[in-house]
């Protein structure tokens, strides 16, 4: 299942939106390559922290 902006894994609420955007997409191009959901949300959701942190972003909403 494919996620967008307004339908995403739970676990990424708490970021930032370019931090979570990031995530979606990479997710979604991990389940086109056959990963399976949890470990694509696993990989994005490192991937796209590495991503901000390497552009100094806040990766996470304030008091998360």
């Amino acid at each position: 299942m494919p996620w967008n902006k307004d339908d995403y894994p739970d676990s990424l609420k708490n970021f930032m939106a370019p931090i979570r955007n990031k995530a979606i997409d990479i997710a979604n191009e991990l389940l086109e390559e056959g990963y399976s959901e949890s470990r694509a949300i696993s990989i994005a959701t490192a991937k796209a922290k590495e991503w901000g942190e390497n552009r100094h972003k806040q990766i996470r909403k304030k008091g998360h």
